[in-house]
């Protein structure tokens, strides 16, 4: 299965915020769309980082309180690894458990962001496959018995 397959099914929006969005609000576009990271990209189309629970912790741990008026920029991974569309899910999958990431933009062949994929849409696809392979051998052990 190709991340193509994931995005269409998904679709191809994705939560973005500005570098110089606060932590603060950061922390209530999480919330409101129940999701845990965002694309940092100063025109919605590149992608300039990318900012998850994950990075808010640690930069609490590190720099308290006022972390939560600091830009996103402060606080993101700017070195962001992405995936092409025609990508095989296994390779996503591999990438995310080696870096230890759950989440992993998408680009357009030009390069601009097309969608993001997370650990959560890799297991739900896993799982699919997994129901669909099980239904199969039932169904043919089912035949083959009578």
């Amino acid at each position: 299965m190709r991340i193509s397959d994931i995005i269409r099914t998904k679709g191809r929006s994705v939560v973005t915020v500005p570098p110089d969005t606060d932590v603060r609000t950061l922390l209530t576009v999480l919330a409101e769309n129940r999701i845990g990271a965002v694309v940092v990209s100063a025109d919605g189309t590149t992608i300039d980082g990318i900012a998850s629970e994950r990075d808010i912790v640690r930069a609490l741990a590190e720099r308290g309180a006022t972390v939560l008026s600091e830009p996103v920029s402060a606080i993101m991974t700017a070195e962001v690894q992405t995936c092409a569309s025609g990508a095989h899910i296994d390779e996503l999958a591999a990438a995310m458990t080696l870096g230890r990431f759950r989440h992993m933009p998408v680009v357009a062949d030009d390069g601009r962001l097309d969608g993001i994929v997370s650990i959560g849409d890799v297991v739900k696809i896993r799982i699919t496959e997994l129901e669909v392979e099980r239904d199969s051998l039932s169904s043919y052990i089912r035949t083959a018995a009578t």
